[in-house]
């Protein structure tokens, strides 16, 4: 573990969905069991180890995981213990247009979905104020098409479930390909 990561959404809805004490009915990818134990594995770890948690101040991350979690689903417990147990770098998120000042603007146009730039927005502001901060991802596969941007600006990834993420984000690069004339 790291010491403080920003956590995408994807792996708090996957660990919850495969929670092995109370599995939130909840859409989460991916459907496959086992990969979603070792997403709640990864989470389980976290949320017990000393790494840090990054939010913002403004809400929107938080809020993203309210929208998506109920209150009693895994991950937004682990959140709710990382707060009560001051394990929480919060950083300021301005927006800026579409993006956050904070977020260099050669970021902007290989960030293609606005809900993921709050994320990378996080992970630069934490960077700047604290070091090393890796954004954890889990079935959000279009990180992968990002990653060598986000390296440029001393970003790095945790892609949980590597291998199959890998797959599906070269699956998806295929379909494009043959979609296009």
């Amino acid at each position: 573990m790291k010491p403080r990561y920003v956590v995408d959404t994807n792996v708090l809805i996957a660990a919850s969905a495969g929670d092995p004490v109370a599995p939130a009915d909840i859409d989460a990818t991916p459907d496959d069991p086992t990969l979603r134990a070792e997403v709640w594995r990864w989470l389980e770890e976290f949320r017990a180890s000393p790494s840090r948690l990054v939010l913002d101040f403004g809400g929107e991350i938080y809020g993203e995981y309210c929208h998506k979690l109920g209150f009693n689903d895994f991950g937004r417990q682990v959140v709710i213990e990382k707060w009560s147990t001051v394990a929480v770098d919060d950083v300021d998120l301005k927006p800026n247009g579409d993006s956050y000042d904070v977020m260099p603007a050669t970021l902007t146009p290989i960030i293609h979905d606005l809900d993921d730039r709050k994320t990378v927005a996080a992970a630069v502001a934490a960077q700047d104020a604290h070091g090393e901060c890796p954004i954890a991802f889990a079935g959000d596969t279009d990180w992968h098409g990002w990653e060598q941007g986000l390296n440029a600006h001393g970003l790095i990834l945790e892609p949980i479930i590597r291998a199959w993420s890998w797959a599906k984000y070269q699956e998806k690069l295929t379909r494009t390909a043959r979609a296009s004339p």
